[in-house]
């Protein structure tokens, strides 16, 4: 299944990013080209479970995913059901002197008729992953 990794230099604050990125409460009203719908079902600390409905390239997905916050330098989601079971996102957020270094690695997993999709289809997740990176970095810009 599709596995890639990106890294990006933000021109802002490490806090301010991590802040941004792991809003998952906010994501509907942030970006929703990418996430019309988010549902909180639970927050125990820094681990949350989140209901989401993810647009990314000709993606449609519909999954629960369980977040995990090390603030300000870790955060992580776990694909817990839905369409993606089993797929994991990790953002690792590091300082430097130009403002935040952001270091994304992501392992897509698909079943049924988005497994054969992704394994014979002509889509590039890696493109269309970067392009929803890149509305999360605009707005930590901002």
């Amino acid at each position: 299944m599709p596995k890639f990794s990106l890294e990006k230099i933000v021109n802002a604050k490490r806090d301010d990013v991590f802040e941004i990125f792991s809003n998952f409460e906010n994501y509907q009203k942030l970006i929703p080209k990418h996430f019309p719908s988010v549902r909180v079902r639970s927050i125990r600390g820094d681990v949350s479970v989140v209901e989401e409905h993810l647009n990314f390239g000709n993606l449609e997905l519909l999954i629960m995913a369980k977040h995990i916050s090390k603030k300000p330098v870790l955060h992580e989601v776990f694909v817990i059901g839905g369409d993606a079971k089993g797929s994991y996102f990790k953002e690792e957020f590091i300082e430097i002197e130009e403002g935040t270094k952001i270091f994304v690695d992501v392992d897509l997993k698909f079943k049924g008729k988005m497994k054969l999709s992704a394994m014979f289809g002509k889509n590039n997740y890696k493109d269309d992953y970067e392009k929803m990176l890149d509305n999360f970095i605009s707005l930590a810009e901002s």
